[in-house]
C-alpha cells in the first residue's frame, strides 16, 4: 500500500481491475481491417524512408544529399524500433496471423536480439514493473533513479553517465539484455553466458556491416560521408529512444515498489501498479507515432499486447478511471517530463533523496473537493463500472 492507494479497499481495487478488463475486451473484440491497414501503412512508410535515406547517402559528398539522407534514415530507424519493432515483438499484431509481422519471426534493426530483448523487456520488466530487486530496468544497472537504491560514489557522475548512455543507447540495451551482472552475482558463469554473447555478437556484426561497410561501399567516393550519415542516424535514434523511454519510466512522480508488493498480487493489483509506475507524454499524433505510442506509457503497461494505435482511443477512459478512483495519472509535455527526469538523475547522484522525491510525488496526488467527493462515493459503492 502506498500513499496514492491508501484510500482504496480491496473491493475498490477489484472494481478498477474489472473496468480495465472491460476496456481491454472492448478493444480486442473490435480489431479488424482498419488496424491491419494502419500497421502495414507504417511499415511501408518506414521502408520507403529507409530506401530514400540509403539512396540519398550514395551521394553524401553533396551536403544536401547528406543532410536529407541522414534525416530520412534516422526517422526510418526510429519508426522501425519504436512503432514497429517494439510493438511487433510484444505480440500486438499476432492476431493478424501474418508471419511477416509476428512476434516469433520479427528481427529488428537493433544490436539486441529479438529473443534477448523479449526476455528482459516483455517478461522481466512488464511483469515486475518498478519492483526493486526484480525489475532490472530501474536505472539499467548504471543509474540511481530511485532513493531506495543504495548510493555509491560512482553515482556522482551519473548525469554524465546518462548523457553517454543516451548516445549509445542501442548498445547499452544490447549489453543489458545479456544480463552479464549475473556473473559477479554468482547466478551464472562466463561459460553459461558465452552462447548468448556469440549470438549478440553475430547480430551486432551484421548491423555494423550493413550500416558502415556494405551501404557506404555502394556509394564509392562518398564512403566516409555515407558511413558518417549512418552513424548520425543511429545516434539520433539512440537519443530519441532514450528520451522517450526515460520520460515513460523515470519522472519524479512515478512510483517504485518493494518485493513484498508481489505477494499474492491479483490481476487488479498488477493493473494498479502499472498505472502508478508509468507516465505519459502529451503531444500531437505525429509525436505519438514517433514514440511508438509509448507516449501512452500508462496504457502500454496496462495492455502491452494491445495494438499501439488503440492507446489514444482508451487513454481518456483510463484517465477518467484514475480521476474517479482518486489515483494519479502522470502525464505532461515532453519538455516537462524529461526535465523532471534530468532533475531526478542529478538529485540522486548525491546521497539521500527520499525527502525531496517524496515531496514532489505528493504534489501529483489528486486533491480538492472533487477528489474528496469521489472518495466518498467510492465508500458508498455508488460509482458505476464503465461499460
Amino acid at each position: 500500500m502506498t500513499a496514492s492507494t491508501a484510500h482504496l479497499s480491496t473491493e475498490d481495487v477489484e472494481r478498477i481491475g474489472a473496468e480495465l478488463e472491460a476496456i481491454r475486451e472492448e478493444v480486442i473484440s473490435s480489431l479488424g481491417a482498419a488496424d491491419a491497414r494502419y500497421i502495414r501503412r507504417v511499415i511501408t512508410t518506414q521502408r520507403g524512408l529507409d530506401i530514400a535515406g540509403r539512396a540519398l547517402l550514395l551521394g553524401a559528398l553533396f551536403p544536401p544529399a547528406f543532410v536529407l539522407g541522414t534525416a530520412s534514415l534516422a526517422v526510418a530507424k526510429i519508426l522501425e524500433n519504436m512503432e514497429i519493432g517494439h510493438n511487433v515483438l510484444h505480440g500486438q499484431w499476432d492476431w493478424m496471423r501474418d508471419p511477416e509481422i509476428h512476434s516469433t519471426t520479427w528481427e529488428w534493426d537493433h544490436v539486441s536480439t529479438a529473443a534477448g530483448w523479449q526476455q528482459t523487456h516483455n517478461y522481466l520488466h512488464h511483469t515486475y514493473t518498478n519492483v526493486q530487486g526484480k525489475d532490472r530496468d530501474i536505472g539499467y544497472n548504471v543509474l540511481r533513479v530511485d532513493p531506495d537504491q543504495p548510493w555509491k560514489p560512482i553515482h556522482l557522475i551519473q548525469p554524465l553517465t546518462n548523457m553517454g548512455l543516451a548516445l549509445i543507447f542501442e548498445w547499452g540495451i544490447g549489453m543489458f539484455d545479456l544480463e552479464l551482472d549475473d556473473i559477479p552475482n554468482g547466478k551464472a558463469t562466463w561459460r553459461e553466458k558465452l552462447p548468448e554473447i556469440k549470438i549478440m555478437a553475430r547480430k551486432a556484426g551484421k548491423q555494423l556491416a550493413k550500416d558502415y561497410l556494405v551501404f557506404p561501399a555502394l556509394s564509392g567516393p562518398s564512403f566516409v560521408q555515407a558511413a558518417a550519415g549512418a552513424f548520425l542516424a543511429n545516434t539520433i535514434r539512440n537519443i530519441w529512444s532514450h528520451a522517450v523511454i526515460f520520460c515513460g519510466h523515470f519522472p519524479v512522480e512515478v512510483e517504485t515498489f518493494s518485493e513484498d508488493r508481489l505477494e499474492n498480487e491479483s490481476q487488479a493489483e498488477w493493473y494498479v501498479r502499472q498505472m502508478l509506475g508509468s507516465a505519459n507524454i502529451e503531444g500531437s499524433t505525429l509525436l505519438h507515432i514517433m514514440t511508438g505510442n509509448l507516449s501512452h506509457q500508462i496504457e502500454h503497461h496496462l495492455f502491452p499486447d494491445m495494438p499501439s494505435n488503440q492507446y489514444a482511443r482508451i487513454a481518456p477512459k483510463v484517465r477518467d478511471l484514475c480521476r474517479r478512483y482518486g489515483l494519479p495519472y502522470h502525464a505532461g509535455p515532453m519538455w516537462k517530463q524529461y526535465g523532471g527526469v534530468l532533475w531526478k538523475i542529478a538529485r540522486l547522484s548525491l546521497p539521500g533523496g527520499h525527502e525531496s522525491i517524496d515531496k514532489r510525488r505528493r504534489r501529483a496526488l489528486p486533491t480538492g473537493r472533487g477528489a474528496v467527493a469521489t472518495l466518498r462515493r467510492l465508500r458508498d459503492r455508488t460509482v458505476p463500472i464503465a461499460a
